[in-house]
């Protein structure tokens, strides 16, 4: 009997887009979002019941959780049983789509990338405006520390180049801002080696993600191509155009030798 091919699996998240993986997981149900919605809650409400059940009894003895505490153990304890809730639902809605997703063809699954921010785009301007509230703001006339709040309401997902280990393959990661998890952010991701799951979304040319061209509404040099090139079929559109993919989760992955 063949030895079984090592599994991979994740142990550690460094990004998921919740909302995403919830519309998707509603949109495989065939029909069926609010049932499943309701069942993922569900799943959720129970699991979190009985963490807070565990973490109460652990904690009894603190004089802010508990009925002796009066009203501000009351306020606590909410705090505390919505936080949990608000996790366990989280981590339900990954697990569900992981599972999901597993075998599903539409999620592109890209390992061994590496990833960087495209020159003079707003991603790589993104990296260094939360720095700029240390800058001096007097000589460029510039409020720099806002740049950071300025990019924030511009843009809700921001784009990274990727390429494999031989520059073979090139594409466009678009993440969302507010979805990176444990206090991650862009500039991490150019130190770690990720599996990225994503979704085919569109093609893009690496000029089109310049901060220029974004701003002016420019097609980045994207220009249809001429007849003699396509009578020749040395149209140069394809060669430049790089497929994007909306990432849905990131994360770390080990080989499960089990």
């Amino acid at each position: 009997m063949a030895d079984t091919p090592p599994k991979a699996s994740m142990i550690k998240i460094v990004y998921f887009d919740e909302q995403s993986a919830s519309d998707y997981l509603d949109i495989s149900s065939g029909g069926k979002a609010v049932s499943t919605s309701e069942d993922v809650r569900k799943r959720a409400t129970e699991m979190a019941g009985k963490a807070e059940a565990k973490a109460e009894a652990k904690f009894s003895w603190l004089p802010f959780l508990g009925s002796s505490a009066g009203l501000g153990g009351n306020i606590g304890a909410s705090r505390t049983t919505e936080s949990i809730l608000s996790k366990t639902l989280s981590n339900t809605i990954l697990t569900d789509y992981m599972e999901q997703a597993s075998d599903d063809a539409h999620i592109t699954t890209l390992r061994g990338m590496r990833v960087a921010a495209a020159p003079d785009s707003m991603t790589y301007a993104k990296m260094y405006t939360p720095f700029m509230i240390i800058a001096k703001t007097e000589e460029s006339g510039v409020d720099l520390a806002r740049l950071d709040e300025a990019f924030e309401k511009a843009k809700g997902y921001y784009e990274l180049v990727g390429s494999d280990s031989k520059s073979t393959m090139r594409v466009v990661l678009r993440f969302n801002i507010a979805a990176f998890r444990n206090n991650y952010g862009l500039a991490d991701l150019a130190k770690m080696t990720l599996v990225y799951h994503g979704i085919l979304v569109g093609h893009a040319t690496e000029e089109q993600l310049s901060m220029s061209a974004e701003m002016s509404g420019d097609d980045g040099g994207l220009k249809p191509p001429t007849a003699v090139e396509v009578l020749d079929g040395t149209t140069a559109l394809n060669e430049e155009l790089l497929k994007v993919y909306d990432v849905i989760l990131a994360g770390v992955e080990v080989l499960d030798e089990a």
